[in-house]
């Protein structure tokens, strides 16, 4: 039986959402997975933004328990770090026990992306721990974004894998996703 996959990622930000989602959900199937996709939520009416939040979250969590992975786009999204969204739904699945696989667009790791944050004002302090401009100190491991997130996945099992999209196509490129979409593929259909 096919196994049923979260796609969770900033796409659903995009001027061209639904054209990348589908997409992605294309590709899915074409590796023979079952797309379980945000932007293919059905949301009940509701009576206020702040209850269509819930209803969003509420229906995003359902289709997470039901899916037996994840697939998570790390690509920063608003700034140096992976969409916050996308983060809590990988934290959401590591929870759970499932299988977690992440992707990123951005080569640059998570320390070279501060310190260009900071236009090179991030130093090391009397121990050699780096520091940005108000003192605080800044993860130097060389990964790919904060050490929970890196960790967790590889800690599991899971697959990440690091793309290098050019800048005008770092939210559009699905090179490194279709990586990521037949690593996580192989080692479902051995699970």
């Amino acid at each position: 039986m096919a196994k049923k996959v979260y796609l969770a990622g900033p796409e659903v930000f995009l001027p061209n959402a639904r054209e990348m989602l589908d997409r992605k959900a294309s590709l899915t199937r074409a590796a023979g997975l079952i797309p379980l996709s945000p932007g293919d939520l059905e949301i009940p009416p509701t009576n206020s933004k702040r209850e269509l939040a819930a209803a969003i979250s509420t229906v995003d969590e359902q289709m997470m328990l039901e899916a037996d992975a994840i697939i998570a786009n790390l690509t920063p999204f608003r700034g140096i770090a992976a969409d916050t969204g996308t983060t809590f739904e990988l934290g959401f699945m590591c929870a759970l026990g499932k299988p977690v696989f992440a992707y990123t667009n951005v080569a640059r790791n998570h320390t070279a992306r501060v310190i260009d944050h900071f236009k090179g004002a991030v130093s090391p302090d009397a121990e050699g721990r780096l520091r940005d401009p108000d003192g605080l100190s800044v993860e130097d491991f060389g990964l790919i974004d904060n050490l929970m997130l890196h960790s967790g996945i590889e800690r599991r099992g899971g697959i990440i894998i690091v793309g290098d999209a050019a800048a005008d196509a770092v939210y559009t490129d699905l090179a490194a996703f279709e990586k990521c979409l037949a690593a996580a593929a192989r080692k479902l259909s051995n699970a």
